[in-house]
């Protein structure tokens, strides 16, 4: 040892006269600095319940709970974060990962309570002196753990795709596809949103593991129609994806084509589940579109014998007749029909119920009934002049062209109407070489087609007028017809709901063309139901009554799809069509056999 090892202790005493670096009273007087992670707030109202933080908390210290007075919505669980001091270490991995960066920390640190239990409390809902605190740990600006940006979709450009009818949208490579999938944060959000309620982050899990196989078994358990729906979908899951608050929302729809674009139909077979065995009742589907279809598929998945009545020339329904094929190519369709008709489904074809076949017949000769027609009585103006020849439903123009008939427009269209009927009809006539117009008598924000559709009309050439009023129309000069239309203003409604538009007199301006397309919307042609069967059923605003299960007024007949919910989208009606089949199976099980 030496003399400097001995001698070194002593030399702290030069400190003994030194001011002391401890605080008399240190909770008083030792404020957390202005970003320190202290106990957590969170924004109630902000805050969707999406549970990422949940996910993420290493140290399970995060639990979503109900909140009293907060119900659960669209785009919102309900559920809000509880935490457990005893477990936080204060990582502050919750507050980056937030995607609606409602959750942060206070930049307090001093709680003193002998009930252990009250270290466990809910952000923003408790009342805690902390809520509100403006200082405290948030995410920082330009910091990220999630990826707000969706990948790409290679599409074709507005140039080549008005020439032709071939897919616009080509859909994602693998590459693509799992870079897309690896932005979801899996809450599970989307599931409740969807009417099928598919479940959505198992088959985007299946993606990112490169498992289609695993990812196509999980999108049938709630969707026969997945090659369809992949393209057509109305993704109402989108629209609630957590993501959408951090960046763009995950390419659900995208990614569910994208599993069934890797599959062989063939191979279908390998993978999906076999039909039980044959139980000796048979079901007949009036209709072979999406409600049709899917009732079918899941009837003859519990057992039953299914046979499909249909007026077209070929299965679908509007999914055929009223879509046009740059965005669902007829062999798309044709996957997930024929893949129906392979587990022995009968279709049949060109047969109108109460002409070739009585409604009487199905009823006496099946065990139970299902029908889903649809909506096809197109909406007329109700203005002066549109019986002239030229005014033309939109519904027709789609049908012609599904059935190789090129439509007669001329070379100039006038479309009234703003749904996704009104682009479809003015993009196929913009493919026919005319130029097109489209009237709407609301704001752009009010249309209820797909904003990605009325991006596209405008992208390929359609002239889109809003707040317009058709009054008349009239013989034209140079053309066939003369559109006089008004310009409206938008009221306000004073019952809260959306503004409604009001003819500014004197505001009159005329377009002419050679046609003018009405698609303001359809309704539903009960006409193949007998008087006797009418009497029995209850209708309301064009609908046909039906409880939970679809089952109507006659315990026999079940009903489902556009005729039967407002939402009127195909995913509804394949929902539709999966409840009633569960509705059957409760009749004809539980109740057929005791009567």
């Amino acid at each position: 040892m030496s003399l400097r090892d001995i001698i070194q202790p002593f030399t702290v005493w030069k400190r003994a006269l030194d001011k002391p670096y401890t605080s008399m009273k240190p909770l008083e007087e030792r404020p957390g600095a202005p970003r320190y992670r202290g106990f957590h707030i969170n924004d109630p109202d902000k805050c969707i319940g999406c549970g990422t933080c949940e996910g993420i908390c290493q140290n399970e210290a995060i639990d979503l709970v109900p909140v009293v007075g907060r119900e659960p919505r669209h785009g919102d669980s309900g559920l809000r974060p509880k935490i457990d001091y005893g477990r936080c270490c204060w990582c502050a991995l919750c507050v980056d990962v937030c995607p609606t960066s409602s959750l942060g920390m206070s930049n307090e640190y001093v709680w003193v309570d002998s009930d252990p239990a009250a270290f466990q409390f809910v952000p923003g809902v408790d009342d805690k002196p902390w809520n509100g605190s403006k200082l405290g740990y948030r995410r920082a600006k330009g910091y990220d753990l999630l990826t707000p940006d969706r990948v790409d979709m290679p599409m074709l450009s507005f140039e080549e795709s008005q020439k032709s009818f071939v897919e616009m949208v080509r859909g994602f490579s693998k590459e693509q596809a799992k870079k897309e999938a690896d932005r979801c944060i899996e809450c599970g959000i989307c599931v409740a949103t969807c009417p099928a309620h598919m479940d959505v982050p198992a088959y985007i899990a299946a993606i990112r593991d490169d498992d289609l196989n695993e990812g196509l078994r999980i999108v049938y358990e709630a969707n026969p129609l997945p090659a369809s729906c992949g393209r057509i979908c109305s993704h109402a899951c989108e629209y609630v994806c957590a993501m959408r608050h951090r960046g763009d929302a995950i390419s659900i729809r995208w990614l569910k084509r994208y599993i069934v674009d890797q599959i062989y139909a063939g191979d279908y077979r390998k993978t999906l589940k076999t039909a039980e065995a044959d139980n000796g009742k048979k079901i007949a589907v009036i209709g072979s579109g999406p409600g049709g279809l899917g009732a079918a598929y899941y009837l003859r998945m519990l057992g039953y014998g299914v046979e499909i009545f249909d007026s077209n020339d070929k299965p679908g329904g509007m999914l055929r007749y009223g879509i046009p094929e740059y965005r669902l190519p007829y062999e798309q369709l044709d996957k997930d029909v024929k893949y129906i008709e392979s587990l022995d489904v009968k279709i049949n074809q060109n047969v109108r119920i109460g002409k070739d076949i009585s409604f009487e017949k199905l009823y006496s000769g099946f065990d139970a009934l299902f029908f889903s027609t649809g909506l096809t009585k197109p909406y007329g103006l109700e203005i002066p002049g549109e019986d002239l020849p030229g005014v033309m439903d939109g519904l027709k123009i789609l049908d012609d062209v599904t059935k190789g008939i090129k439509p007669d427009v001329g070379d100039s269209v006038v479309v009234v109407g703003g749904g996704n009927v009104a682009m479809d009809a003015a993009r196929t006539s913009r493919r026919f070489g005319c130029d097109v117009t489209i009237l709407y008598r609301r704001r752009e924000e009010d249309m209820p087609a797909d904003a990605e559709e009325i991006h596209e009309s405008r992208g390929e050439g359609v002239e889109l007028v809003t707040q317009a009023i058709p009054l008349r129309v009239e013989k034209g000069t140079t053309k066939r017809l003369r559109m006089v239309w008004g310009k409206a203003e938008m009221v306000p409604d004073p019952r809260g709901g959306r503004p409604v538009p009001r003819l500014i007199e004197g505001s009159e301006e005329t377009v002419e063309c050679d046609t003018i397309v009405a698609a303001i919307g359809q309704g539903a042609d009960f006409g193949f139901l007998p008087e006797n069967v009418t009497a029995r059923l209850k209708f309301a605003k064009g609908m046909v009554a039906v409880n939970e299960f679809k089952q109507t007024d006659d315990p026999k007949i079940f009903a489902g799809g556009d005729i039967a919910n407002q939402k009127r989208d195909a995913i509804s009606a394949i929902a539709n069509g999966h409840s009633a089949a569960k509705g059957i199976d409760i009749y004809l099980t539980n109740f057929k056999d005791e009567a």
